[in-house]
């Protein structure tokens, strides 16, 4: 059993943080579901990649319809916990792409349980829809099905990759020192026309509680909260690191504890969407 754990864990943990959007409910996941492993049968264990998925999977999907009903009743807007990989290991774990870009973490949240389950395992993943079929009890033409719904709903029509792009950094860097500078003039020389602003504060910290439309008003907003100090706090500093696997920003308090993180969506060269997260309970473990 600790040789499947070990072999195992990390693709687990991504399928199930995926699913729910949540590090500490990921977490729960796995150890969850290799507690009831101790009890199943050496011979139903006989691909145990696709037996552990199908686990994890029908269980985040017990966990996300009751996550629906309090996300409804959240204040303001909900996104996804920033995951901060910090162990040695991760790097190769990133290296296969199957990590989703946050931004499209964000758009999940649109998708029913089972159009979720279908777009994280065959887009993040790369299951083929025979796999998917049967980790889902569906046939292979539902899940193709709910792979195109998934993908409508998403407002994806081509076959553009949606994993990580890295060479985003340039732009985040870019978008780092203006707000350092204060220059509105770059600042909105990096932003797309239609940008939106979402943060999430979950009621606990000083966030927007709407989203912020547009290349002007978001760059207001930003260069406003950096003058008064009321987005980020008092003495606090600004700097570049790496969540998802994508180029962020963390913002740290004088006691250096995080904050803030800034995450963002790229199109033709410019940022659509900024995701600023607050919620302190979803921070706790970013250092």
């Amino acid at each position: 059993m600790q040789d499947l754990y070990k072999q195992y864990k990390k693709l687990l943990f991504k399928l199930a943080y995926q699913l729910t959007g949540s590090v500490s409910d990921a977490e729960d996941a796995v150890q969850d579901v290799f507690v009831k492993v101790h009890d199943v049968p050496r011979e139903r264990l006989t691909q145990p990649k696709a037996f552990l998925c199908k686990m994890v999977t029908n269980h985040c999907k017990d966990m996300m319809k009751s996550a629906r009903k309090q996300r409804e009743e959240y204040y303001g807007e909900w996104l996804p916990e920033p995951f901060l990989m910090l162990n040695d290991d991760s790097t190769e774990a990133l290296e296969r792409d199957d990590l989703l870009s946050y931004g499209m973490l964000v758009l999940l949240e649109n998708l029913t349980t089972s159009e979720r389950a279908v777009f994280i395992l065959r887009e993040a993943l790369g299951f083929n829809y025979n796999e998917i079929a049967e980790l889902m009890e569906k046939s292979e033409v539902s899940c193709r099905k709910l792979f195109s719904r998934a993908s409508a709903k998403m407002g994806r029509v081509t076959d553009e990759p949606v994993q990580i792009h890295p060479e985003s950094q340039q732009w985040v860097h870019g978008f780092m020192g203006a707000l350092k500078k204060g220059n509105m003039d770059q600042l909105l020389s990096l932003l797309d026309q239609d940008v939106v602003l979402v943060a999430d504060g979950g009621g606990k910290v000083v966030a927007t509680v709407h989203p912020v439309v547009s290349r002007e008003r978001v760059g207001r907003y930003l260069l406003g909260g950096m003058r008064k100090a009321a987005m980020f706090g008092e003495g606090a500093t600004v700097e570049m690191g790496q969540v998802n696997g994508e180029a962020a920003i963390l913002l740290r308090s004088e006691d250096s504890a995080v904050n803030g993180v800034l995450l963002f969506h790229f199109e033709d060269g410019k940022i659509h969407n900024i995701y600023i997260v607050r919620n302190p309970d979803k921070l706790g473990h970013i250092f």
